[in-house]
């Protein structure tokens, strides 16, 4: 596998083990807005849901209590005794935030198309005006500070928009916290202490609840969630400092990260207390090594970090980034049924091929669905749902089974001994609870 962050590319031979970080956010423009190479598909948005109830507001007003959150899944349910596995295929945002290309819509719009529920890890800083930069106290930085830059007032109202849609549609908030700081140097997320990640999760928190107060505009109607209720999960910038933040985390009831510097197609297991939820390797087309399951990871492979290489080459890399996501799917889906996690961002790099090549995938998947398969795309929220009430053995068994590793004598075979526990029945890692 080679894995390449998004400053400074660091390439690993193949076969090496996955240590580096990948961010992947755009560079700030000097009024405020994220620099968006080309244009993208603007898509009309389909109409919002209604809340399931009354809204009760919080706070000032910048977010409401709904009630239950539309357009979820039923209640998960135990494996049965030789039961198949669902696949299931996470696809995540980091940052969320729309800058003007229409891919924020884009995606919820395909989404609701093919059934699919997906996770946005909301950058807190994406609804805090510049003009209140200072409100932020960055861990290590100075006042102020960040390495993704702050949105136009109209991008943070747009953003708004597609959250407000987001959730009423069922899909999940996290977050990607707030500055993205990277790198080696002091104040790199990587040397955060468990207190830093605390002040940096309570400002991000407090950016999304407190919208109208720091913005002064009241055309917007509130968030519709709680968000102390709705954040149980996040990805921190570049895919470092976890290990830091995970005592905050489970302090705070988090439920999952999905931090790990590079993972592998198998089924997951808990870190401290937490399912480690990571981008993983899957198949690069015509390369002798692996890719980690993001977007800007195969454009750093690619064209070696830079966003707008010659426009010749586009087609060919749209045609591998898409299908190392399928490949990627059908490896779990014929042998181990790994659940997939794939990371993305709303960037036109390289003409927007990444942003096609997603679209692909999730049809392609979508297609599959179709035919009959327990093909399930949901968020990490919903797939930690199910996971949670699987019984211990049959997590330990199935943990059990390698990358492209079909179960012995079938699934009827490998799972026969299990019995079903009872429904909201928490299981437990068996090694990492």
């Amino acid at each position: 596998m080679r894995t390449l962050t998004r400053r400074g590319a660091l390439g690993l031979g193949a076969g090496a083990a996955a240590a580096a970080g990948l961010a992947g956010c755009a560079d700030s423009s000097s009024d405020g807005s994220r620099k968006t190479p080309g244009s993208g598909k603007n898509r009309s948005a389909s109409p919002q849901s209604s809340p399931t109830a009354t809204a009760r507001p919080l706070g000032d007003g910048s977010t409401a209590f709904t009630g239950k959150q539309p357009h979820q899944p039923a209640a998960p349910q135990p494996l049965e005794p030789g039961q198949e596995p669902p696949q299931f295929v996470v696809f995540s945002w980091d940052g969320a935030g729309e800058v003007g290309n229409g891919l924020f819509p884009r995606f919820l719009d395909l989404a609701k198309e093919h059934g699919a529920a997906m996770t946005f890890f909301l950058s807190g800083l994406y609804l805090l005006p510049e003009s209140k930069k200072r409100l932020y106290d960055p861990p290590n930085n100075p006042r102020g500070a960040s390495d993704i830059g702050y949105l136009s007032d109209a991008h943070i109202k747009e953003t708004l928009k597609g959250l407000h849609r987001a959730w009423l549609e069922g899909h999940e908030i996290g977050t990607h916290f707030n500055g993205h700081f990277c790198g080696d140097g002091h104040g790199s997320v990587a040397h955060w202490t468990p207190k830093q990640w605390r002040s940096e999760i309570d400002q991000a928190k407090s950016f999304v609840q407190r919208w109208r107060t720091n913005t002064g505009w009241t055309d917007l109607p509130a968030l519709p969630f709680d968000y102390d209720k709705e954040l149980v999960g996040g990805r921190t910038p570049c895919l470092l400092g976890q290990d830091k933040l995970l005592p905050t985390a489970r302090a705070l009831g988090w439920r999952y990260d999905a931090s790990s510097p590079g993972g592998r197609q198998v089924w997951p297991d808990k870190k401290q207390g937490l399912w480690d939820l990571p981008l993983q390797q899957i198949p690069f087309p015509g390369r002798s090594f692996e890719v980690l399951s993001m977007d800007y990871n195969m454009l750093a492979n690619q064209s070696l970090n830079s966003t707008n290489a010659p426009r010749h080459n586009h087609p060919r890399w749209r045609e591998q980034s898409a299908q190392a996501y399928i490949q990627g799917f059908r490896r779990a889906y014929e042998t181990n049924r790994a659940p997939l996690f794939i990371g993305n961002h709303f960037e036109q790099w390289n003409g927007g091929i990444y942003m096609d090549a997603v679209e692909e995938a999730i049809k392609h998947i979508a297609r599959e669905k179709e035919k009959g398969g327990d093909v399930r795309m949901v968020s990490f929220r919903q797939f930690v749902d199910w996971i949670d009430v699987q019984k211990p053995e049959v997590l330990a068994g199935l943990r059990t089974l390698e990358v492209g590793q079909r179960p012995a004598g079938g699934w009827k075979e490998f799972l026969k001994d299990t019995a079903a526990s009872s429904p909201g029945a928490s299981a437990t890692s068996s090694a990492g609870a």
